[in-house]
């Protein structure tokens, strides 16, 4: 029998939290062992096998395993259950074009897909909420995390000093070399560039040195910015890229591969 390999994340009791590895699933070649995104190309049947896997360990039905279709763009969904009692088709639907979740139902396990991209979980364990969000690049530099913390503020009541956050695996200052497009999208948009970038030599030697980005510490500034104290933001030291033989990365992979699924669930 196979056993997704997961990455658990501590919030406290009643919550569970977790990163999936490549571990422990039915796809195969750039998609194994273990993935459940539907949008980079695996064998629908794999999907379903691993979906079923996952759910079996969460110990929730298939309909309450839900992961939007990611643009790299900054919408935010609230799972309610309004949403749930829409039809798959509607539900589906309402999920393109999504980059973030957030609920406050128990039981239903909210997540979203990286592969070099940095996740990011939220719990409230006062009013009892959560989020998974999905920052790339460009939604790190649209501050996706910020207006995630302001929108549970507006729809669950939250207080930023109760929030505890959690920055998943995904690329890092080292691996993560970026064309000055990219630096001056960050700079524009006001981030202490001192703080978030370096140059590195380049390994062809084609110049001497190019732009890295450090994307977690990206989005660990926008946690504190939105009030979540430093104590309550956990960041994890996996690169993705350095760890591609665990974690899935784009950049060794290519982008017709898995996607290490991130994902947050109330008990």
């Amino acid at each position: 029998m196979k056993h997704p390999q997961l990455q658990f994340y501590d919030f406290g009791t009643g919550v569970m939290a977790f990163s999936s590895t490549r571990k422990g699933g039915y796809s195969e070649g750039n998609y194994g062992e273990f993935n459940i995104n539907h949008y980079c190309g695996d064998s629908e049947e794999a999907i379903r096998l691993n979906r079923c896997l996952l759910c079996q360990l969460l110990q929730i039905k298939d309909d309450h395993l839900i992961m939007p279709h990611q643009i790299h763009q900054t919408k935010i969904v609230a799972v309610d259950e309004a949403f749930m009692s829409l039809p798959v088709s509607e539900r589906k639907a309402r999920l393109e074009g999504v980059d973030a979740l957030m609920t406050d139902i128990a039981g239903i396990c909210i997540g979203v897909s990286t592969a070099d991209c940095i996740p990011v979980l939220l719990y409230d364990r006062i009013c009892r909420a959560s989020c998974a969000i999905h920052a790339g690049w460009r939604g790190t530099v649209m501050r996706i995390v910020e207006k995630a913390v302001a929108k549970m503020i507006d729809v669950y009541g939250s207080s930023p000093e109760n929030l505890i956050a959690q920055i998943g695996p995904g690329i890092h200052l080292e691996s993560f070399e970026v064309g000055n497009e990219v630096y001056e999208s960050f700079a524009q948009e006001g981030f202490q560039m001192k703080t978030i970038s370096q140059r590195f030599p380049v390994a062809d030697g084609s110049v001497l040195c190019k732009w890295h980005i450090d994307l977690p510490t990206c989005n660990r500034q926008q946690l504190l910015a939105s009030g979540i104290p430093s104590s309550q933001i956990a960041v994890s030291e996996v690169c993705s890229y350095q760890h591609s033989e665990t974690y899935f990365s784009a950049r060794r992979l290519g982008t017709n591969s898995g996607r290490i699924f991130t994902g947050i669930l109330m008990l």
